[in-house]
């Protein structure tokens, strides 16, 4: 009877352990071509290379639209598609070359326009860009220091006082 427990026990841990060797084994193949793939496609996404992914307006005043361009380089293999471009809020607008293949070394135009009409102080927007890139997304960022309208931001104070009461 102890030398049944201790067959079995043997086999187990002899079963066990090159099962996990082979399985390992597998694994390692399956993820080196899962990586060699990866890298192929990669390879061949569209790449968007911009001019600058930020700018500063400086100091504005409130209700002054501003814009200004961001301008990119398609420097991938293959065909770049912008599918949306989406601004952070509704002040946020960006227009782009909506589904236009932009070939592997042409150029395109990001223009972002920010309407600060009711956005006093530091404001910091975000466009998100949907493409066929690598990644599927692309971020410009954009601020401004807005200046309050003196007359727009003594009514907000009266707005703030009047909420402070009715609580």
């Amino acid at each position: 009877m102890k030398y049944t427990y201790f067959f079995i026990l043997i086999f187990l841990s002899l079963n066990i352990s090159c099962g996990d060797g082979a399985a390992k084994k597998i694994n390692q193949d399956n993820k080196s071509t899962t990586e060699a793939n990866d890298q192929q496609i990669a390879s061949n996404s569209p790449i968007m290379t911009f001019d600058k992914q930020s700018h500063d307006f400086g100091n504005i005043k409130e209700g002054d639209i501003v814009t200004t361009t961001f301008s990119f380089t398609n420097t991938g293999k293959s065909d770049l598609i912008i599918v949306d471009a989406r601004g952070s809020c509704g002040c946020t607008v960006p227009q782009y070359p909506k589904n236009q293949p932009i070939a592997p070394g042409a150029s395109g135009n990001i223009v972002v326009s920010f309407d600060s009409n009711n956005k006093p102080n530091l404001q910091q927007k975000a466009v998100t860009i949907s493409a066929n890139t690598e990644s599927g997304r692309e971020m410009l960022r954009i601020k401004a220091m807005v200046s309050p309208d003196p007359i727009k931001e003594q009514q907000r104070q009266v707005q703030a006082k009047a909420r402070q009461a009715q609580n």
